[in-house]
């Protein structure tokens, strides 16, 4: 009679889906209690634990189909996710002037403020050179963005209390519209969801459509329903702006009066001026000022009670 599998522990491996990520589910079954082979396997499941956590920490979600033209989100989780609890989220819009832009633009924030706390969430809209479009369907994806995420909030672990929107350029014009206008909507977007996040980070965003201000030539007298700066109003979320002096796109002295504008209606907003720098300068490839930026964002978050102080994480 073979007796071996008597006195040897079995090991099983089981994957489960938990909030959408894979994770492997270790057992034990033995008969006896032989330590050292236990104690021989604990290095292998943690091995595998935590290169499972990792390779799980990315993934990508269809979040809208328009005919033959898919628009994805792309999650990155916190490191350490606890199930009884749920997250704020920061959703990132490219900038490329509603032409052109990857959602990779803001990769390494994402990653960052993931491992801060946050669920991170990478937005893919329509833009004139892939789709032929205008910003106004630009605007319509962001909002169809901001209800997916409140759709499926408990799958992703999201507090819908604590939703940041963010971007730079003409994507921080998509944060700060999906906020401040609610004109513009998908005809299939279920509209008892709101598309308004709870706070706002943008990066020398595109504030002001009218005459004078950026895209005016293809937004025309729309600009009245389309520009945030003309569509202010009290209830505005708590808003952080970070602009360079030397941006040739963005006046200093617009940023100023949308500061005012905001204030007027007793809504925070913190300008933030970074002298001699031009537009883009927040970007990675710019590392002193991302860092700058980033660590103001933070410090802002904080002050808002979405990240805690803890812990620190080394820029880079």
């Amino acid at each position: 009679m073979n007796t071996h599998n008597n006195t040897l522990p079995v090991l099983i491996l089981k994957k489960v889906v938990h909030r959408k990520k894979v994770v492997l589910a270790i057992i034990f079954r033995f008969n006896h209690g032989i330590k050292e082979q236990i104690k021989n396997l604990i290095g292998i499941i943690i091995s595998l634990v935590l290169s499972s956590s990792i390779c799980s920490a990315q993934e990508q979600f269809l979040y809208k189909q328009i005919d033959t033209t898919k628009l994805f989100i792309e999650v990155y989780y916190p490191n350490h996710v606890d199930s009884s609890i749920t997250y704020p989220a920061m959703v990132f819009f490219f900038g490329g002037g509603w032409i052109g832009g990857e959602r990779t633009h803001f990769i390494n924030h994402a990653k960052y403020f993931s491992k801060r706390g946050l669920v991170c969430f990478l937005v893919d809209y329509r833009t004139e050179s892939k789709n032929n479009t205008t910003p106004f369907e630009s605007l319509k994806d962001a909002n169809s963005a901001i209800r997916f995420i409140r759709k499926n909030a408990s799958d992703f672990g999201v507090d819908t209390t604590k939703i940041i929107a963010s971007g730079g350029s003409a994507g921080g014009h998509l944060a700060a519209a999906t906020a401040l206008i609610n004109t513009y909507n998908e005809s299939t977007d279920d509209l008892t969801l709101s598309s308004i996040p709870n706070a706002l980070v943008l990066f020398n965003p595109v504030i002001d459509n009218g005459p004078g201000g950026y895209g005016y030539e293809r937004i025309g007298d729309e600009y009245k329903n389309f520009s945030p700066l003309h569509n202010i109003k009290k209830g505005a979320p708590p808003t952080i702006i970070f602009l360079g002096t030397n941006d040739m796109l963005i006046p200093v002295e617009t940023a100023e009066y949308y500061k005012k504008v905001m204030e007027k209606v007793e809504s925070r907003c913190d300008l933030l001026l970074y002298e001699g720098q031009a537009h883009g300068f927040f970007n990675y490839k710019n590392l002193e000022y991302y860092k700058k930026t980033v660590i103001e964002a933070d410090k802002f978050l904080v002050s808002l009670e979405y990240l805690r102080d803890e812990p620190i994480l080394k820029i880079e």
